[in-house]
């Protein structure tokens, strides 16, 4: 039977890690947490549940997960997030895969959870994401904060419509910081990459990326929960084009 690694990268996730790595269990036969030097509980929890821990500074999403990736020593490959969770039903699909022979790539469905609100619409649904892969068949691409993984040429990918579940923020207050930390991320990669802005750009764009996720992407089937989901969204994207404006007049 084939083998599967599970992979993940962590700083200060306590209140996640434990969860993350009994999903992984369930599959994987080795599993690997990379850390960015955590100063809560994290190390002591991997430890004690007997994975495999490493860590390294951070020096940006893509770069951290490509070095995890590469630890790796098994056939395929299953990276989640520590906020990220295996649905039962994808776990029974995996197993069911891997009895069969695991094919090069999949790609799952990802369902949010926005501080204990399932969000079905705003664009967050279904975010379909490539998480599970026969090494070297997968390539980490993207822009620091969002990684992405794109299938290499001639790789095809096998769709399914199970859920990965994605555990975002538990308040809103966590989710302010993160913007605060993700926006400066993004515009100082946005500003190396050339990318300029105006500063009709830092109040046109939220505005419309408000209005495509709360009314095209009908974010208002989602309630009191969608409205802050979109509302947060643009100010987050406000900030980092505030940010990059300001780089840019330094």
């Amino acid at each position: 039977m084939q083998q599967i690694s599970g992979v993940v990268i962590t700083k200060n996730e306590e209140q996640n890690i434990k969860d993350c790595i009994l999903s992984l269990q369930k599959v994987a036969t080795e599993i690997i947490v990379l850390d960015s030097f955590s100063s809560d509980r994290t190390e002591q929890i991997c430890r004690d549940l007997g994975v495999r821990f490493e860590q390294h500074p951070f020096d940006g999403m893509i770069q951290q997960k490509s070095r995890v990736i590469e630890m790796a020593s098994k056939s395929h490959v299953l990276l989640l997030d520590a906020d990220e969770r295996l649905s039962p039903e994808l776990i029974e699909y995996i197993e069911c895969e891997r009895e069969g022979g695991l094919k090069d790539a999949y790609e799952f469905n990802r369902l949010n959870n926005y501080c204990g609100k399932w969000i079905r619409h705003c664009g967050w649904y279904p975010d379909r994401k490539i998480r599970l892969w026969r090494k070297g068949c997968v390539e980490v691409v993207g822009t620091n904060p969002h990684d992405l993984y794109v299938a290499r040429e001639g790789i095809s990918v096998n769709r399914t419509e199970l859920d990965l579940y994605h555990y975002t923020y538990t308040s809103i207050e966590q989710h302010e910081r993160q913007i605060i930390t993700f926006s400066t991320m993004a515009a100082r990669e946005a500003y190396n990459k050339g990318i300029r802005t105006t500063l009709i750009a830092t109040y046109v764009k939220p505005a419309f990326k408000f209005f495509r996720d709360y009314i095209l992407k009908l974010g208002f089937l989602d309630g009191y929960h969608g409205w802050l989901v979109c509302r947060m969204g643009a100010h987050a994207k406000r900030m980092k084009y505030v940010k990059l404006y300001a780089l840019q007049k330094k």
